[in-house]
């Protein structure tokens, strides 16, 4: 089927893309505390495998490669980023090198890291700085470089065709339309695109992020820069106008950051996501759980329909999810 991005701008049907996922991904509703409704995206279920929001920055990402391809990408070490990545470089014929770097790690965040030791070639770094600079030193002996948590313009596009599904979900009526939609940031390319697609698409819906993690990474100013970036790099590509987005259009929480990226919330903060009927939705305590927290918590406080975007896709652990 035909990307709503492509639909909306045809002429970036001329970027290459390639089919991973299978969309749009479900939403659901719920009931919180207090009679709450809270909808749910989800993006643990945009695909027949394992793969989560990330599979959508990688159908641009990975377009063009090819078997015996060197794929460079870097995280932390328990990065779901790096996971994805390197599962469905390899489905492709390519190979994957990891650089990461150490960081507070959890049972979930110790799970994807031992997968990904079986997956990767694995570079050492220091931190994300110096993982991005060996990065851009292998891709200049020609292998495939793809940033951190896949957040660069070409990645957000997906995010942007994210939020265009769900504007079309709403236009169908599975869901009204979102007062407020919550999503984890780490690196921002979700939230960032999340937010042009929903203002492309003309939808009301602010953009919450839950921080995950550090300021001077997660933080409004910078991931408002990646809106103006992608926007202007949309409409150089699609030859025509794109909506200005409004700065109030996205907003940053920072209450649920736990004090370090890869800490979990203590047990107590944790009881509003206990609390959701999940089914087989699997939290994980890095990312998910946080932005769960905060969009309950969000469902309780303010009138109108809440949606929490989930990216986590239990699958990556390597079993079914329970």
């Amino acid at each position: 089927m035909t990307l709503p991005l492509f639909r909306r701008f045809p002429r970036l049907a001329s970027i290459p893309h390639v089919s991973l996922g299978a969309f749009p991904s479900p939403v659901v509703c719920t009931t919180v505390a207090q009679g709450s409704p809270l909808w749910i995206k989800r993006d643990d279920r945009n695909a027949t495998r394992a793969a989560g929001n990330k599979l959508r920055a990688l159908e641009f990402l990975l377009a063009e490669t090819r078997p015996g391809d060197t794929v460079v990408t870097a995280g932390g070490e328990g990065s779901t980023h790096v996971l994805v990545t390197a599962t469905l470089a390899a489905e492709r014929g390519a190979k994957t090198v990891a650089i990461r770097w150490p960081h507070d790690m959890n049972e979930v965040a110790d799970r994807v890291s031992a997968r990904i030791c079986g997956s990767c070639r694995l570079v050492a770094a220091g931190g994300p700085l110096r993982a991005t600079l060996r990065g851009l030193v292998m891709q200049r002996s020609g292998a495939l470089w793809i940033p951190i948590g896949g957040t660069s313009l070409l990645g957000m596009l997906g995010h942007v065709n994210a939020g265009l599904e769900l504007a079309e979900q709403v236009a169908r009526g599975e869901l009204p339309e979102p007062a407020r939609l919550v999503v984890a940031v780490g690196s921002g390319g979700t939230a960032a695109g999340l937010t042009l697609g929903l203002a492309i698409a003309g939808l009301r819906t602010v953009v919450v992020g839950a921080r995950t993690a550090p300021l001077t990474i997660a933080n409004r100013w910078r991931l408002l820069r990646l809106v103006r970036r992608a926007r202007l790099f949309l409409a150089a590509r699609a030859a025509e106008e794109v909506p200005v987005v409004a700065t109030e259009r996205l907003q940053i929480v920072h209450d649920v950051f736990g004090g370090a990226y890869g800490r979990r919330l203590p047990a107590a903060r944790c009881a509003p996501a206990d609390s959701v009927e999940r089914g087989d939705m699997v939290v994980d305590p890095t990312y998910t759980e946080k932005a769960l927290v905060a969009a309950v918590s969000i469902a309780q406080r303010f009138e109108g329909p809440t949606l929490y975007w989930h990216t986590f896709d239990g699958r990556l652990l390597g079993e079914r999810a329970a």
